[in-house]
């Protein structure tokens, strides 16, 4: 259903296992209707080091197609993050930022954890819910961790970790075998594997 033969080809070979699990995954995606959540980390170049997810596919009951990202990150990036609470936001990853990223592991969600992950996005954003931003207790990694147990996975306990995404990231889905389907992909890779979504119904 996929062909992405000729983008397989250009592909140094350790990334050849890697989209052979999204080839996996997309079949799965497309025997079944469904939202799958997609873990990512950024520590690339002199940015910020982040963390955050996609939802993207259409939920088991239907409605229209997803495709969103969120993350959480302070409202401003000053020397005051360093020093305790500041103000924080929902963090909306751009098509170019998520290419220079990492695709690091998806879980296929029922349409309750779809559901628990759009809450937890609304009980973290400043409109409705609690936006404050603390480096140590609040920061883009808590917000994935919570993510990633309303996704039904375990093994999020990594205090060491809160401040290294791709390393978080990582050890969730060494913790998580057969839960989770493995990518550690470049953006840019994962992203020109993935089929267009169906056309919302009207």
């Amino acid at each position: 259903m996929y062909d992405i033969t000729g983008f397989v080809m250009i592909l140094p070979r350790p990334l050849l296992a890697a989209v052979a699990a999204v080839v996996w995954l997309l079949t799965a995606m497309a025997a079944q209707a469904a939202v799958t959540v997609t873990f990512w980390s950024h520590e690339l170049g002199n940015s910020f080091p982040h963390a955050f997810f996609t939802l993207r596919g259409v939920p088991d009951a239907g409605g229209p197609p997803v495709d969103v990202n969120y993350g959480f990150t302070a409202r401003t990036l000053s020397p005051a993050i360093l020093f305790g609470t500041v103000a924080g936001k929902l963090d909306i990853a751009k098509p170019f930022y998520m290419a220079g990223s990492d695709a690091r592991f998806s879980v296929i969600l029922t349409d309750r954890q779809y559901a628990d992950l759009l809450a937890l996005v609304a009980a973290w954003s400043g409109k409705n819910g609690d936006s404050r931003y603390n480096l140590n207790r609040r920061n883009c990694v808590h917000f994935v961790r919570e993510a990633a147990r309303l996704a039904g996975l375990t093994g999020l306990d990594h205090p060491g970790l809160m401040k290294k995404p791709r390393s978080f990231l990582k050890a969730v889905a060494a913790a998580n075998p057969g839960r989770v389907v493995v990518l550690n992909l470049p953006g840019r890779a994962y992203l020109a594997t993935l089929p267009a979504l169906p056309a919302p119904t009207r």
